[in-house]
């Protein structure tokens, strides 16, 4: 089992930044990916940013040159830095990993969400 802890999330005005932080714990053997998805009231979760343990990255179009994901593979965390911030962006963010275990069953795991509020 693994258990994802995020951090970060608050009140912040509009075209201001926060960082959001998730650290990934338990039974962990390999995580191939880990990403950032979010979910606003009465609408589906959505994704925001993925990056591998290679590297390679997506980002939705909405953040695009706005929102920066990184990950360290040793620690087993990815961070999320979040710029120029909109009203668009107010929701509860999610962090996920794709986890691989010994017998190399995959698995996704799900943290339990923090919640960020662009308002003036």
């Amino acid at each position: 089992q693994v258990q994802l802890v995020e951090s970060g999330g608050g009140l912040v005005q509009p075209g201001g930044s926060l960082r959001l932080s998730c650290a990934a714990s338990g039974s962990i053997f390999s995580i191939n990916s880990m990403g950032w998805y979010r979910q606003a009231p009465g609408k589906q979760r959505e994704l925001v940013a993925t990056i591998t343990s290679g590297g390679s990255i997506n980002y939705a179009d909405s953040v695009k040159g706005r929102f920066t994901i990184s990950r360290d593979n040793a620690k087993n965390t990815v961070s999320l830095q979040m710029n120029s911030l909109k009203p668009e962006d107010t929701a509860v963010y999610y962090c996920k990993a794709n986890h691989r275990s010994t017998t190399s069953i995959s698995r996704l795991y799900w943290g339990q969400g923090t919640q960020v509020t662009v308002s003036s």
